[in-house]
């Protein structure tokens, strides 16, 4: 069995991975207003007990694609998600014991659909908000950075958080994901004029339930224009 990319030693008895470039995964959730990411503890290898992005080396016979899904699964359980290539990262010093580049790909997932499970090399998994991340080993931070810097530039190019709510949502909820990601707070009526002048959400005849405060209409999108919206791009400045 392939090694974590955290135990170096493992290429010396593993013929079939590849001993010079690995995956690494950015996996964004939303939970309770906040945006969060997947985060593993390697369990053993150089960097034993520090977190980072779930990932490893590649088997020689399987793509990168493929090698993305094993490894996710492997070691925290997601499955049948749909992964996003980002770009490779070939800092000649990021990873201490040899030149080891590394190729991204990052998702966005319901939180409440799917239970985290650490396996294969990695000790823990759990979700950390985007605001608390610890350092992370290698250049996994920057990884990170340059993945939710990608996340920021598609937020105002096309719909989003079609796998990040619940399927029915407040607009109150859909702000504070926009919020969440931009980093930025913005204005309730201005969001609200913005974002149904789009056409992009279908109001239903319900409102939220066991709620302390005044319930509020509750929402879902349009499949037919998120997806048109998906493929053809808008500009939408906040």
């Amino acid at each position: 069995m392939v090694k974590n990319v955290a135990d170096d030693s493992a290429l010396k008895s593993e013929p079939t991975a590849m001993n010079a470039i690995t995956i690494d995964c950015v996996i964004f959730g939303f939970d309770k207003g906040s945006l969060e990411v997947l985060l593993v503890q390697h369990g053993e290898g150089i960097s034993k007990g520090k977190w980072g992005l779930p990932g490893g080396w590649i088997y020689k016979k399987e793509s990168t694609d493929n090698a993305a899904h094993r490894l996710l699964n492997e070691l925290t359980g997601l499955d049948n998600i749909y992964l996003e290539q980002l770009k490779a990262f070939g800092d000649p010093d990021r990873f201490p014991l040899r030149r080891v580049i590394t190729i991204g790909y990052y998702a966005l997932v319901k939180r409440e659909d799917y239970n985290i499970k650490a396996g294969f090399t990695a000790s823990d998994a759990k979700w950390y908000k985007i605001n608390s991340i610890p350092d992370l080993i290698y250049d996994h931070n920057e990884i990170l950075a340059y993945s939710l810097k990608h996340l920021q530039n598609r937020v105002r190019q096309a719909p989003l958080g079609f796998n990040l709510l619940p399927e029915k949502f407040t607009l109150l909820q859909l702000m504070h994901l926009y919020e969440e990601i931009l980093g930025i707070e913005m204005d309730k009526s201005n969001f609200r004029r913005k974002i149904l002048h789009m056409k992009l959400l279908v109001a239903l005849d319900e409102k939220q339930q066991d709620v302390s405060h005044r319930a509020a209409k509750l929402y879902k999108f349009d499949p037919e224009i998120y997806n048109k919206l998906t493929e053809k791009g808008f500009n939408f400045e906040f």
